[in-house]
């Protein structure tokens, strides 16, 4: 079953999306054929209705999101113009220059266009071509969800309460075998749980589409504020146009995004290589950053290592960047410090896992001097 385009499917994510959204909707729709008949009104009817309408548009969105995927740049990609080369950054996996927007994705192998994150739920990267879908997912997923909520609530609520409406001869009489009501509480806080998470993750996507930013230039932008002085001119950020042509990039005519994902329209005073300048210029600012360290204990590339004290286990970096194994007598280019963790590149490379995060206890700072014994100081 996992061969050609359904292997998308065989991942934690997709299937466990696909059994909450199942649940959910047979949970529902047993709760609203008690609670308010579709065949008993006009108003039970539109009910059910709407709510089956939102479960296939919100398979359809989803399904599109994975299969349709964010749109990769063509392998040893080239600019038209050769003199763009020196403009862009050159990517060693895939053989060939990043276009703007685009950044290399490890899990997926390829450059991404106008990449905004890998999202496990769709097992893909979110981008160019299905970043509408995604988000039509995402909205219609809390919408759902919300009448969902409401639905198992009012039914759990007359089924707890049977024997008021019984005797008062209200109807209808909601009754629940004891396997039913615990998927329908289960059902409930799931609806619920998906509303407030995934209703906060619509909201960022929301305000990116609008700011016409993904995460990752998110990040670039926030460093290129930062780094200049009050001197120095601010950074302009080249792909606002406001956001109803953003929106329209994203979403274009039924769900069809605008452009090709490598030429950009940007604002007056920037270029297609805005962006792609103050990136260059950052990672060049990190290297000179760039701080050896030698490795003096082993470290097993484990996400929660037992080991190495309770601190590094409860404060973990919040990413899904890789960690990676290490071994004593090695040694670490690290970019990125954490109190416990630092980030960094095995140096020489071995070809696998060179790349992500280890414990701090793991390594000492070459650059900075050891301490000098104890007897020497004495005879200072």
């Amino acid at each position: 079953m996992c061969v050609g385009p359904v292997k998308r499917l065989c991942h934690w994510g997709p299937l466990a999306a696909l059994g909450i959204t199942k649940l959910v909707m047979y949970a529902t729709i047993s709760c609203c054929s008690m609670w308010w008949p579709p065949d008993s009104s006009i108003g039970g009817f539109v009910n059910m209705a709407v709510f089956l309408a939102g479960c296939m548009l919100i398979i359809y969105n989803f399904l599109s999101a994975i299969f349709e995927g964010p749109g990769f740049l063509p392998l040893k990609w080239a600019p038209e113009n050769a003199r763009d080369e020196v403009h862009l950054q050159y990517c060693k996996i895939c053989e060939g220059f990043k276009a703007p927007r685009s950044h290399h994705c490890r899990r997926c192998g390829r450059c991404v266009l106008k990449m905004d994150h890998h999202c496990p739920w769709i097992n893909n990267c979110v981008g160019h071509v299905n970043h509408g879908h995604f988000t039509a997912f995402l909205l219609f997923s809390v919408l759902t969800c919300v009448q969902s909520t409401v639905i198992l609530s009012c039914s759990l609520y007359r089924a707890i309460h049977r024997a008021y409406y019984i005797y008062h001869g209200i109807e209808p009489i909601i009754h629940f075998s004891l396997i039913m009501l615990i998927v329908c509480v289960f059902a409930l806080g799931l609806s619920f749980g998906v509303v407030l998470a995934v209703g906060m993750l619509l909201y960022f996507q929301i305000r990116a589409i609008a700011r016409n930013r993904t995460g990752i230039e998110d990040w670039i932008l926030e460093k290129a504020i930062h780094r200049r002085t009050e001197n120095e001119p601010p950074f302009i950020y080249p792909y606002d146009l406001g956001w109803k042509d953003n929106c329209m990039q994203v979403f274009g005519s039924c769900f069809d995004p605008v452009g090709d994902g490598i030429t950009w329209k940007v604002r007056d005073g920037c270029h297609q290589y805005t962006l792609t300048l103050e990136q260059r210029s950052q990672k060049q600012e990190k290297r000179l950053r760039t701080r050896a360290y030698s490795v003096v204990r082993g470290y097993s590339g484990r996400w929660l290592p037992l080991v190495h004290g309770w601190r590094v286990l409860t404060h973990p970096p919040f990413t899904d960047e890789p960690r990676i194994p290490l071994r004593v007598g090695e040694t670490v280019l690290v970019t990125r410090w954490r109190r416990y963790w630092l980030f960094g590149e095995r140096s020489p490379p071995t070809g696998k896992n060179d790349r992500g995060w280890f414990p701090r206890c793991c390594c000492v700072d070459m650059t900075v001097p050891p301490p000098e014994p104890l007897h020497l100081k004495k005879q200072l």
